[in-house]
């Protein structure tokens, strides 16, 4: 797989680039991709699907300065911090492995090396439900995904010092989703590295998860193509930098 080594950009930038990488892979102009980013400034992304005012307290976001994006992607509200969050995103063809034929199958695949990391901490670390990775029993990690012509784009967050009390005030979170998951606040929920006693810079968790990503699947570091880069210069302007986009529900 093609490696695309850290890049920290704006929102708007980060989701660009991940449908661009994701159309060119349909398109047969680049290998499958494994991609690790940051956010700058801390942001929030959106699911596909989701109300932007129902999941998101826009005026605490707007006091903050956190920008708040719609992704491709389904799932639900993600605040993504600069100073405690690295996001990973792989987009493959669903040809490469038999698990990737299958939903649920394909998140753990692919989200496998950030279980691998966390073990590699000496965490407890496993899958809950579909799409979340816990530690020690709370939320570590969360993805989401989206498919299109034999190709799946799923990207996730990594949570290594990750400000629960920010998320908790940009986030709408509801008594019943946290009642659901047997709650009743988000810090009983959500964990960090930093939480669980691990304290690592940007620096060190970002080689770490290089270095899951590279033991699960070989990775060849590249770079974007020029392709890739005018294409999502493009979805910046007309989608993802658009208003209409990101408060279209």
């Amino acid at each position: 797989m093609r490696f695309i080594p850290l890049i920290v950009a704006r929102p708007e930038v980060q989701m660009a680039i991940d449908e661009a990488t994701m159309r060119a892979r349909i398109e047969g102009k680049v290998p499958d991709t494994v991609r690790l980013y940051a956010f700058s400034p801390s942001s929030v992304t959106i699911g596909r699907f989701q109300s932007v005012v129902h999941d998101v307290n826009l005026d605490e976001a707007r006091r903050l300065g956190i920008p708040v994006i719609r992704r491709i992607t389904g799932g639900g509200s993600v605040f993504h911090d600069e100073f405690g969050e690295i996001t990973y995103s792989v987009v493959v063809g669903e040809d490469l492995h038999p698990a990737l034929r299958n939903v649920e199958e394909s998140y753990r695949y692919l989200a496998g090396p950030l279980v691998d990391a966390l073990e590699e901490l000496g965490l407890d670390a496993g899958f809950s439900g579909l799409n979340d990775i816990v530690a020690n029993g709370k939320k570590i990690s969360g993805s989401a995904q989206t498919r299109r012509k034999g190709v799946i784009l799923q990207h996730g967050t990594f949570m290594y010092a990750t400000r629960v009390e920010v998320l908790g005030r940009v986030l709408r979170v509801s008594k019943e989703k946290l009642k659901d998951k047997g709650v009743s606040s988000i810090w009983e929920r959500v964990t960090t590295l930093e939480r669980e006693g691990i304290k690592l810079t940007r620096g060190e968790a970002y080689e770490l998860l290089k270095g899951s990503f590279e033991n699960a699947f070989g990775l060849k570091e590249g770079e974007l193509t020029d392709y890739e880069l005018e294409l999502a210069e493009k979805l910046v302007d007309e989608k993802y930098g658009n208003r209409e986009w990101n408060e279209m529900r």
